[in-house]
């Protein structure tokens, strides 16, 4: 590889800031489940986070990935209010 050229993969600005969100969003789901107070329940959230973003990886469409993370985020606050209504 000649000196000052990216390589043929190398992400736009804009799709790695979109991957920094999705991660950052994988990473804040993981975490709200760990709040889940009973195990089994914990297992099946984990797996169905790690399923969903499998499942979309491949994804590269701007406007289907702005509306997975945004579907993302409006499921990890409904997670996140139901666990605050559990410990009330």
């Amino acid at each position: 590889m000649a000196a000052g050229r990216l390589p043929l993969s190398a992400l736009t600005l804009r799709q790695f800031l979109r991957r920094q969100q999705v991660l950052q969003l994988y990473r804040k789901i993981l975490r709200a489940i760990r709040d889940v107070p009973a195990e089994a329940d914990r297992h099946y959230l984990k797996d169905w986070a790690r399923e969903e973003f499998r499942r979309n990886k491949d994804a590269t469409d701007e406007d289907a990935i702005r509306m997975m993370i945004t579907q993302g985020n409006m499921q990890l606050q409904e997670l996140q209010r139901t666990l605050k209504l559990a410990k009330s």
